[in-house]
């Protein structure tokens, strides 16, 4: 299934399973009760969901307005340098564990939706990633068993302002304002992508490609990062990792590249989806 989250025209948000010809079918309007949002859905449902498609009334895609696929994740867990080519750009070191840092789930917006330029830096770069959405609960999970508690991926933009970045050694500032983090279009669930590993991440700017990597290039597996995450923090249904950016971000190229207003940004991930969005300025 591609799972979304949305607000309907009445103003309520709900969730659906994507399907052909633009339609969507309106699970939450059958399931609502018993999970009231898609975070709550993956906790336990998703086999409820199934037996709901037949019965669940349709929606137009042209009804909703997207939200970013979980929008209320307990946490949301991001791999930094978590490929060689962007390890080897920006000149860090090998590490050997995962270099993790958090997001704020009130910086996220949806497929679609504008990544927002703040008016106090103009260094707004793209940096495209696959997330991984937990669905079964766990603590000190083994990385043999990290596949079990994958709900399933989607598209991730941990759009950056450099020199917020580099006021300091802790990244939280540059990876935190309000309309960066972009998410969706949808959920895929994991039992309909063949083999993650195999998947290609393209960035593209203006469509032009600016980053390309297979997902088997990261530097520390989905499974490595699952099995490192769990041992400090317990990782609950709804939880989002963003897994890391290849090569070809924008300020370390010659001239560096920056997203401005008008810009096209997509991260597109084989058999996971395309994920769209403009930019536009934050005006004081």
């Amino acid at each position: 299934m591609r799972l979304l989250s949305f607000v309907g025209r009445n103003g309520q948000s709900g969730y659906g399973a994507q399907l052909a010809d633009q339609r969507i079918a309106h699970l939450s309007a059958i399931l609502g009760h018993r999970y009231p949002d898609l975070k709550s859905l993956l906790g336990g449902g998703l086999d409820d969901a199934t037996a709901a498609l037949t019965i669940a009334p349709i929606l137009s895609v042209h009804e909703v307005h997207l939200l970013p696929v979980i929008p209320n994740p307990n946490k949301i867990i991001c791999v930094g340098l978590n490929y060689e080519t962007h390890r080897k750009e920006t000149g860090r070191p090998v590490e050997q564990h995962p270099s993790l840092f958090t997001r704020f789930a009130a910086s996220q917006v949806a497929d679609g939706d504008p990544i927002i330029r703040p008016h106090v830096s103009t260094s707004l770069d793209y940096e495209g990633e696959l997330a991984v959405i937990i669905g079964r609960p766990g603590r000190y999970i083994p990385a043999d068993e990290a596949h079990k508690h994958v709900a399933g991926y989607a598209c991730y933009n941990d759009a950056t302002l450099r020199d917020w970045q580099r006021h300091s050694h802790q990244f939280t500032p540059g990876k935190n304002f309000v309309g960066t983090g972009a998410f969706g279009p949808a959920l895929v669930t994991s039992g309909e992508v063949i083999d993650i590993q195999a998947q290609t991440l393209t960035t593209r700017l203006n469509g032009q490609v600016m980053q390309q990597a297979k997902i088997s290039d990261m530097i520390f597996s989905i499974a490595e990062i699952i099995a490192y995450a769990s041992s400090f923090t317990p990782l609950e249904p709804g939880d989002v990792i963003a897994t890391g950016t290849p090569g070809g971000v924008g300020f370390k190229r010659d001239p560096q590249v920056w997203m401005k207003p008008g810009d096209i940004i997509e991260v597109d991930i084989t058999q996971v989806g395309t994920l769209r969005n403009p930019v536009a300025q934050e005006f004081a």
